[in-house]
This record gives C-alpha cells, structure tokens and sequence, in this order.
C-alpha cells in the first residue's frame, strides 16, 4: 500500500516515530522575574532563552513568568535554591536576604554613569567576583550572568530638589544593610515592602517615597500614585542572572557551556538595552505630563563617598574586592 508523494505506509510510520522522538528530546525550562513585559528582566529572558535555543539545536527552550507570576523576588532565590525554579533574574539588592556581601552591589554613587554600569556588568572579572561570592557563601544556587534596570531615582507627590527635602519622610528601600544605613544616613526613614506593595503603599501614604528606575516606574504605572519624579540617579540598579544547582549537576559539560554562554550574552547586552528602555521611559514619562526634577546630587553624594569604602569592608572581602574591581574600571 502506498499513499501521498510515493511513501509506504511503514515509512510514514517510521517517520512520525522519528518526529516523535525528535520532539522528546526538546525540554522547558522556567524563567522568573517580577517585572513586566518591555523591562530590562524580560529583555534579559529575550536574550538568554534565544542563545540557549540556538545554542543547543532547539533542545533547551525557556519559558517566561513574568510580572512576579511565581512570587515576589525573595520568594524566587528560594525557589531556585529548592530547585523548584529553574532560572530567574532577581536584583543583586535583594540577594542580599540570601548572600549579604551582595548588598556591595547597592553603594550608592559606585558607578559613575550610564556607561559606568555597562561596562562593569559586561566585564568578566567582575562576573567571576560575583560568581564566586555567591558559591561561597550561599547554596543550592549559582550566578551565570549580570543585568540592569538602569538607576534608581526617586518618586512621589513632593519634589525632591537637594538632600534636605528628604529629611524626615518615609521611603520604601529593598531590605540590605546597604540601603538602610544610606537613606538614613539622608535622614529619611526606611521602610522594607515586597515591590508589589509599593503602589499601594504609595496610594495611602505608608510610604513617602518609591525608589526604581524610572522604566520600573512607568511601566508599573507607578507615576499614577506618585507623580513627581526626581532624578537622583542614588544607586545602580543591578540584577543577577541565577540557575538552580539542582539544574546544573543534571546538565553535561556541553550543556553547561551553552547555558554560560547564554548568560554571558546577558551580561554583555542587557546592560545597553535596558539603558535604551530607560531613554525612551523618560521621554514618555515626560510626555504624558509626569513633573520630572533634576536633583541636585552634590549633598547626598558627600554623605555617600566615606561610606563607598566603610560599607563595601564591613559588609566582607568578596564585597570589597567587587567594589574595587568596579571603581577600577573607566
């Protein structure tokens, strides 16, 4: 018996069976993040998910949760220790609820600019620091590449001109040592919230102020609580490529090439793009008639620059050695 284009019935047979275990071979895999869609998290997945395919013949397909589907960011690292998660990117500030020297991450004015931030998340030696850190003081789950959100800047109902206007008033910080001792250093009053507390918090007045960048603040329609958006550019807002150890022993050696390479490709191309994000976050921002301040920064970076060194010691000599290999870069 024959049927179309000339084929025996068992060659079809053959064939589908051949497909079937092709398609076998193909596995999933979960990608987390908290942000949403057109963020520097889910340019992030864009890039590796697409690496990782093309790397491993189609094998090894990533999918995306997004908008915080699987938990808040702390809920994450957890998930990704247990083994219950894959992949994720979550900020290097909150990684610090797992690896404190992490929190050398969030020294406010480490980075210079914009280019500053590029060019030290794309540098391997401080990818290795950071690797490192996190293998030896933490388990259950290992660094593969580096990201960014841009820079945090600051966001309420009140401008924020100079450092003194900040006296007294209530601002949400991610929960490090690092964050807590800057802003109250400032004068503020700090107060720790899951992100997917802030609009809320801002709409009733628990807290004063938001911190993020400000495609963070567009995006999550933050401006609608707190319409005034003062550009301190205070701290760098970094983020860590993460795979669960469980995952890891059960790759093969090629398999765990591609998936560094793949993050690699994180830590050299996010950073630009999510900078790109920001760009064109403020000029809508703008736009739709948001009032953006331009901080005068001089009063907050005198109290910040002895803490750059005084923080980065304290806080371990991992910290310390990735606080010098950034500032060495130009």
């Amino acid at each position: 018996m024959k049927i179309t284009g000339g084929w025996t019935l068992a060659g079809a047979l053959m064939a589908a069976v051949f497909s079937l275990g092709a398609n076998a071979q193909e596995k999933h895999f979960r990608f987390a993040h908290d942000q949403q869609l057109n963020s520097g998290y889910s340019v992030a997945y864009d890039l590796f998910s697409a690496k990782l395919k093309e790397l491993s013949g189609g094998k090894m397909l990533v999918d995306q949760y997004p908008g915080a589907q699987l938990g808040q960011e702390p809920q994450l690292l957890q998930l990704v220790k247990s083994g219950d998660l894959d992949f994720a990117i979550v900020s290097s500030a909150n990684t610090a609820t797992i690896s404190p020297q992490a929190g050398v991450m969030s020294l406010h004015f480490l980075f210079r600019s914009a280019d500053h931030v590029v060019k030290a998340l794309g540098d391997q030696r401080v990818y290795e620091a950071i690797r490192d850190m996190i293998d030896q003081t933490t388990q259950g789950i290992h660094a593969i590449g580096l990201g960014t959100q841009g820079v945090r800047n600051l966001y309420g109902k009140k401008e924020i001109q100079k450092l003194e206007d900040l006296k007294g008033l209530k601002v949400r910080v991610q929960a490090t040592a690092t964050e807590d001792t800057m802003f109250a250093a400032y004068g503020a009053q700090t107060v720790h919230m899951p992100f997917g507390s802030v609009y809320t918090s801002l709409q009733t007045g628990v807290v004063d102020f938001g911190e993020n960048s400000v495609n963070v603040y567009l995006i999550n329609r933050h401006y609608e609580v707190a319409p005034v958006l003062s550009i301190s550019e205070h701290e760098a807002n970094n983020a860590i490529l993460w795979i669960s150890d469980k995952l890891w022993q059960s790759l093969n050696a090629d398999q765990k090439k591609w998936v560094l390479a793949a993050g690699r490709d994180v830590s050299t191309q996010e950073p630009k793009k999510a900078f790109e994000l920001e760009n064109t976050a403020l000029a809508k921002i703008k736009s739709i008639g948001i009032k953006v301040v331009a901080t005068d920064k001089s009063g907050f970076q005198k109290i910040a620059d002895p803490y750059l060194d005084k923080l980065a010691k304290e806080l371990g000599p991992h910290a310390d050695k990735i606080k010098g290999l950034i500032r060495s870069i130009n």
